[in-house]
């Protein structure tokens, strides 16, 4: 006779594993120890085969007889539901270590190498916080264009465009990963330009007038915090590198004797070189005795074993009255280029490989560290002393001492 709930409820272990049959297959196992396990006997071209249907009461009656009818339905087509069950598993094995996220992670650690560790901590982040919750699990043959869209279009509803975009485009450089390492066939993300609202481009705080320039470099040389701080902002306008680039400067780089600079950019890992000026030579000459010894040229006020914070030169700019609406950390790049230019009259290639920035030539991107060194050597102290001359002169109309042909 089929089991009953109640039969099942009150079923009581024995010395040894007791067998409730219920029907066509299906009975229930009662180990000594009292648990009780769904379990169907079945026969496969003349063997008698066993699989376990789940257990109870996780697993209820009506549930145990729905998943015995299933497997019937399977050996009436000849299919063994035991191996059925492998095929399943071993699928969803191959789909788990397939996913989205597994392959994200994948294709994150093997350029951890290549990036520094802010980059990679924003990258990281980007898709733990925005991506993986929502597509991380699928397969990543599977995911389809559309899919891909509404995980990005949630970044751009709280209003975060530029971070969908990024998101977007590391999606884009995980999927042509996958592609590459035979796990799959296609980028959905191609599908997706101009699917998202183009960003409007946002250009930093930067003084650029001589009138405006002179003041700035006093309040800069004004500064009473520490010296490493004070050296660091003095230094900015006169070298006009990218503020990472500034903060991690290494001693080991920096020729005093030879006036130069030399690091590896890592926003475009190229080499790059810094004739430095007289006064640029002389501000890191009086801060060499504190911190020479170290690694870092601008060492944290927490470990000499770290480069100073992101925002150490801006919260020293805000302290002295200097706004985000007047001044960013990139706003010497600005200053520098639009002075140079406008007002000194040096070739824009020239002021473009000073912010080793790529220089397209007649015969392509033809960037180089030591390109027109003679020449950017004479242009960064004509730049030091005109920044030298607006900081000491009260008057608006500096006039430059030397003016270069463009």
């Amino acid at each position: 006779m089929p089991l009953t709930a109640t039969e099942i409820r009150n079923a009581k272990p024995g010395d040894k594993p007791r067998k409730l049959f219920d029907g066509g297959g299906l009975y229930l196992e009662v180990a000594p120890s009292g648990g009780k396990w769904w379990r169907l006997k079945y026969r496969y071209h003349g063997k008698e085969r066993r699989l376990s249907l789940g257990v109870y009461p996780d697993v209820s009656l009506k549930t145990a007889r729905t998943r015995r009818d299933q497997a019937r339905e399977l050996l009436a087509e000849s299919v063994d539901p035991g191996e059925h069950r492998k095929a399943l598993r071993a699928a969803q094995a191959q789909s788990d270590a397939n996913s989205f996220e597994v392959i994200a992670r994948e294709w994150y650690a093997r350029n951890l190498p290549t990036w520094t560790e802010g980059h990679a901590k924003r990258i990281l982040r980007r898709l733990e916080r925005d991506i993986f919750p929502w597509i991380g699990n699928r397969p990543i043959a599977e995911i389809t264009a559309p899919q891909l869209l509404g995980a990005v279009q949630r970044i751009e509803r709280r209003g975060a465009l530029e971070t969908a975009h990024r998101a977007l485009s590391n999606c884009g450089q995980v999927f042509r990963y996958a592609i590459a390492t035979a796990r799959a066939e296609r980028d959905p993300s191609t599908d997706l330009r101009g699917a998202l609202p183009p960003v409007k481009p946002t250009h930093f705080a930067a003084v650029t007038e001589p009138a405006q320039i002179g003041p700035l470099l006093r309040a800069l040389d004004s500064y009473e915090g520490t010296l490493i701080v004070r050296s660091a902002l003095r230094l900015a306008p006169l070298v006009f590198v990218r503020p990472g680039e500034l903060r991690k400067a290494e001693w080991r780089d920096i020729d005093l004797d030879d006036a130069t600079w030399r690091y590896r950019v890592t926003k475009t890992d190229t080499e790059h070189l810094v004739p430095l000026a007289t006064q640029a030579v002389a501000i890191l000459r009086e801060l060499e005795p504190l911190t020479g010894r170290g690694r870092y040229v601008f060492p944290s006020a927490r470990s000499s074993e770290r480069p100073m914070s992101d925002n150490a030169v801006l919260a020293a700019m805000r302290r002295m009255g200097i706004s985000k609406e007047e001044m960013s950390g990139h706003g010497f790049r600005a200053m520098a280029r639009t002075v140079l230019d406008e007002v000194l009259g040096f070739r824009p290639d020239y002021i473009e490989h000073q912010l080793a920035h790529a220089v397209r030539a007649p015969y392509g991107r033809a960037y180089n560290r030591t390109a027109h060194l003679k020449e950017r050597r004479k242009m960064m102290q004509a730049w030091a002393d005109y920044l030298e001359r607006l900081a000491r002169s009260d008057n608006d109309n500096v006039v430059p001492l030397i003016r270069k042909s463009a």
